[in-house]
């Protein structure tokens, strides 16, 4: 019996019709097979399938899956959220529980002095040590003061960024009426909690939050906070956490299949494994992702674990992955990730009132961290993107890969917009990317120069695919990259 002759007739039976038995297959297949063999050699794919079987009289009806309805905010939803995100702070109900709980854990309060000084110290050497080359860091948030420097330094800004990337979730169409969510790697709980935050402002949208952790000091942090913010019947409900070490962790024990697999500033943390094995480690956890489910990887800003990223995210391209966002490959080409730093911006959130204490010394500026930037891709099995636009056949446009041949030249480009502003207030500077360049592009933008024809490369979001109309090539030896410069002549628009 051939599995993949099994698989390949159950994909066109159903192609066929919306039900069928699973015992009409055996016209179609070689040999005498049971019906039992042939549930039991398919029921691991039928998932992957889009299917599902259901036992009828000795035999298997096996039916299509139909897909959950998409979850898009209306109205109220969206004024809900954005006022939340207008405040640019924690919930105050989270930052009593972070403070809570390091009372609880040193036996004195949050503010004591000999405490907050312990804080300090432990702030710095966790930042210190994230600072150091990948070989010789540590990075265990494991016991006692590590894991409170974190919720007092880490947390908050995670916790709000985290609700930024489900808003935009639920934006590009990614989430469901009901949800089934791994967060693999949760430490406390920023992301199941942002989760639960999150739902409660919306109306009729419900979700299933599971989560893996390995240190038993993160866990018991996470159930401290879930306790103290959360309520039984909410329309998140976060279930505690699976002791085990994601690398070894069998994502099976998962009750069910996800809809939204997160790994959010952890895999950059996987001292001492290479590419490959970070490769394997998502396409393991993908296993357990439902047929039309998103998985999410986050990564800070920094420039080097910002690359390694992208370097990731074309790894499981060619691992049969589809790259959702941010990327948009317009020429339908892989592009070259080693120089690829793109990162998104918030705006920064109010310091919560433990860092303002820890502030209250000489150096203060060592322990407010308020500034949220990140890295980020969405990553599918379905084949879905954000935007499939490609540069049609014939069009008077320059490929990014080309461009050294155009210096102090006026050309044309289609590009996506992949940075926020990386200049100042005088010369505003945008990352581009086609999929095609060897070398980072920008675009340059003399604020004298910005008009009502040219001001969407400021205007419009990360992400964006824009068309660039008239734009002066010059190459820069300083950092190895070219600029494009936009005047008052240039032209841009969002392409249609």
């Amino acid at each position: 019996m051939n599995t993949r002759e099994i698989i390949s007739t159950v994909k066109y039976l159903a192609s066929t019709k919306p039900t069928f038995l699973l015992s009409e297959l055996c016209t179609y297949l070689t040999g005498d097979v049971p019906v039992t063999e042939l549930y039991r050699s398919l029921t691991p794919h039928l998932h992957r399938l889009g299917l599902a079987a259901t036992e009828v009289d000795g035999d298997y009806k096996i039916s299509r899956i139909q897909k959950p309805a998409v979850y898009l905010l209306n109205t109220d939803e969206r004024k809900r959220i954005d006022a939340f995100f207008a405040a640019c702070k924690i919930p105050a109900i989270l930052e009593r529980a972070v403070e809570q709980y390091i009372s609880k854990k040193v036996g004195k309060p949050w503010d004591d002095p000999v405490i907050l000084e312990r804080l300090r110290r432990a702030i710095v050497a966790q930042k210190d040590d994230y600072w150091k080359p990948s070989d010789r860091r540590r990075l265990q948030y494991t016991k006692g003061y590590r894991v409170l420097s974190y919720l007092a330094y880490h947390f908050p800004v995670y916790f709000m960024q985290t609700g930024h990337l489900l808003v935009m979730l639920a934006r590009d169409g990614l989430l469901k009426k009901t949800m089934a969510v791994l967060d693999a790697g949760t430490g406390p709980g920023v992301v199941p909690l942002a989760i639960a935050e999150f739902y409660s402002r919306l109306d009729d949208a419900t979700a299933t939050v599971y989560s893996v952790e390995r240190s038993e000091e993160h866990i018991e942090a996470f159930m401290f906070l879930r306790e103290q913010c959360t309520q039984k019947g909410a329309p998140a409900s976060i279930k505690p956490p699976i002791m085990a070490d994601i690398i070894t962790f069998d994502p099976a024990q998962i009750p069910q299949q996800v809809d939204l697999l997160i790994f959010s500033n952890v895999i950059n943390e996987l001292i001492g494994h290479s590419l490959e094995q970070h490769a394997d480690l998502v396409m393991k956890f993908a296993e357990q992702l439902s047929p039309d489910g998103s998985i999410l990887i986050v990564e800070p800003a920094e420039e080097t674990t910002s690359t390694q990223l992208r370097i990731l995210s074309l790894a499981l391209k060619k691992r049969g992955l589809t790259i959702h966002s941010p990327c948009s490959f317009v020429w339908g080409t892989n592009c070259t990730p080693d120089r690829c730093w793109s990162f998104v911006t918030a705006p920064s959130i109010m310091p919560t009132r433990l860092m303002e204490t820890l502030a209250a010394c000489e150096e203060p500026f060592r322990y407010v961290n308020t500034d949220i930037k990140y890295s980020y891709v969405v990553l599918r099995k379905d084949g879905k993107t954000r935007d499939a636009y490609r540069v049609p056949a014939g069009s008077r446009v320059l490929r990014l890969s080309q461009i050294h041949r155009h210096v102090d030249r006026r050309v044309n480009i289609i590009a996506a917009k992949m940075s926020e502003d990386l200049g100042d207030t005088k010369t505003p500077m945008f990352r581009l990317c086609d999929g095609t360049a060897k070398k980072p592009v920008y675009a340059v933008v003399p604020s004298y120069h910005i008009t009502p024809e040219n001001e969407a490369i400021v205007a419009e979001p990360y992400g964006t695919i824009l068309e660039l109309d008239n734009v002066l090539v010059r190459y820069n030896p300083k950092h190895d990259a070219y600029n494009v410069l936009v005047n008052r002549k240039t032209r841009i628009r969002q392409h249609d």
